[in-house]
């Protein structure tokens, strides 16, 4: 596919950005992971870098190719002769020189590396994309986390209120004592305080998705309660990490391998000899009184064919101690490709038990909000008959609205490690957005 012009991406960025600080309506998922391939330096640089590697590999791909070159000399020389006089000539001269390399291993190993990082280049764009995606879907829901923090340290600090309120009523008419009203005004103090950290982790949090997709006052789309998680297909913790071998991360360091492999073959062409064709055609033109004397004068053409073989005899050690450096590298580099697929396995084991830890996390807070909801709406009766103080009911509040934020918590938690297991495993990709783009209500 023909790559963007600058007008076309700026033009493209330009409606991206108009949409996003056009308003601050909320956003899909998608719509901002769009918006951050457009934007994220990260991302961009990977992709540049990966649209420059056809024109290397292009480059090596000449050494095969001929090499022609034209060459033009207009030169006047003055010469005195031992009579006392002098003489001069003048010479115009141009020529066609051409050299097809008809056997150099060193071209053709070189020309091999650079195919070889063809696949370092799209390698390193996919996990750059894969990157990209986590690091949206992180930030993407820190917010949600953060917006659903505040909602719940104000509706806490709401009930306080309303039950600091009722103590004083109640103590004025003297129905309570005063050590209610001032444990009352002590959990209502300090959930004013709870309300001001979370809007200014929740300020902290969008300032970070902005800076990711490039808008301002970005908000998302907020996940529809108690629908279920988009969670990867089922499978046990071996059949993710037999996926790891055809992960961007595993290929990058096979193709490392084969470079170093392909670099020791160049090295050691260093001792082959190289035959080349060459080629030549000139026409020169004399004039002047020396070159009439000679009988030169007038024009003249020349043409040429020949082989031309080279065989390295010595260079002072250079080639052998290549060679052994490149062996070393080889190792190096299989040794790097061992260090890859370990990492990556135990990053998907660590992210396969992670996912199944959220799982169960999510379903004990679903349990537990519904145990909190009985066990407040028990202390409010208790309360009013007279067996619960205004204390007890306080901390059901409190514990009813901690746990409904800490289920919030862990189901964004659970998405972003679901998106982390395909990453470790190397199968992540912009269609998994989709299902979790399913859960989001407009």
């Amino acid at each position: 596919m023909k790559p963007l012009s600058s007008f076309t991406r700026s033009a493209l960025m330009l409606a991206l950005f108009g949409a996003l600080g056009a308003s601050v309506q909320a956003q899909s998922l998608k719509t901002l992971y769009e918006a951050a391939r457009g934007y994220d330096a990260t991302f961009l640089a990977a992709r540049a870098q990966a649209e420059s590697a056809p024109y290397r590999a292009a480059q090596a791909e000449a050494f095969n190719r001929p090499t022609v070159g034209l060459q033009a000399e207009y030169r006047h020389n003055g010469y005195d002769t031992p009579m006392g006089g002098s003489r001069s000539a003048r010479t115009a001269s141009a020529g066609l020189s051409a050299t097809q390399p008809l056997y150099n291993e060193a071209n053709s190993a070189n020309i091999d590396k650079a195919r070889r990082s063809l696949d370092v280049a799209t390698a390193d764009l996919q996990m750059a994309e894969q990157d990209l995606i986590v690091r949206l879907a992180q930030a993407y829901f820190d917010v949600l986390a953060a917006q659903d923090t505040l909602n719940t340290a104000q509706a806490n600090k709401k009930a306080i209120s309303e039950q600091l309120a009722s103590a004083k009523r109640n103590f004025e008419v003297g129905t309570a004592t005063i050590t209610d009203t001032r444990e009352a005004q002590a959990k209502f103090d300090l959930s004013t305080a709870q309300v001001l950290a979370a809007e200014n982790d929740l300020r902290s949090k969008r300032v970070a998705l902005d800076q990711l997709v490039g808008g301002s006052g970005v908000t998302p789309f907020g996940l529809r309660a108690g629908s279920p998680l988009a969670l990867p297909a089922t499978g046990g913790i071996d059949d993710w990490v037999t996926q790891v071998e055809a992960s961007p991360t595993v290929r990058k360091a096979k193709a490392g391998l084969d470079i170093a492999k392909l670099e020791v073959r160049r090295t050691e062409a260093g001792h082959r000899p190289t035959v080349d064709l060459n080629g030549s055609l000139g026409v020169a033109n004399n004039r002047g009184s020396y070159a009439a004397a000679l009988g030169g004068d007038g024009s003249s053409r020349s043409n040429s064919l020949g082989i031309t073989l080279k065989v390295p005899l010595y260079a002072g050690g250079a080639i052998q101690n290549q060679v052994r450096e490149a062996l070393k590298l080889e190792d190096k580099a299989r040794n790097d490709l061992e260090g890859a697929r370990r990492a990556l396995s135990q990053a998907t084991r660590q992210a396969f038990l992670g996912v199944e830890s959220g799982k169960a996390r999510v379903a004990a807070l679903e349990a537990a909000e519904a145990s909190s909801k009985l066990a407040l709406e028990a202390t409010q009766l208790g309360y009013k008959v007279g067996v619960r103080v205004n204390l007890d009911v306080l901390n059901a509040q409190t514990q009813l609205y901690s746990t409904q934020a800490d289920l919030a918590r862990a189901r964004y938690d659970l998405i972003v490690t679901s998106l982390k297991l395909r990453q470790a495993a190397g199968n992540l990709a912009a269609a998994d957005l989709d299902p979790i783009e399913a859960l989001l209500k407009p």
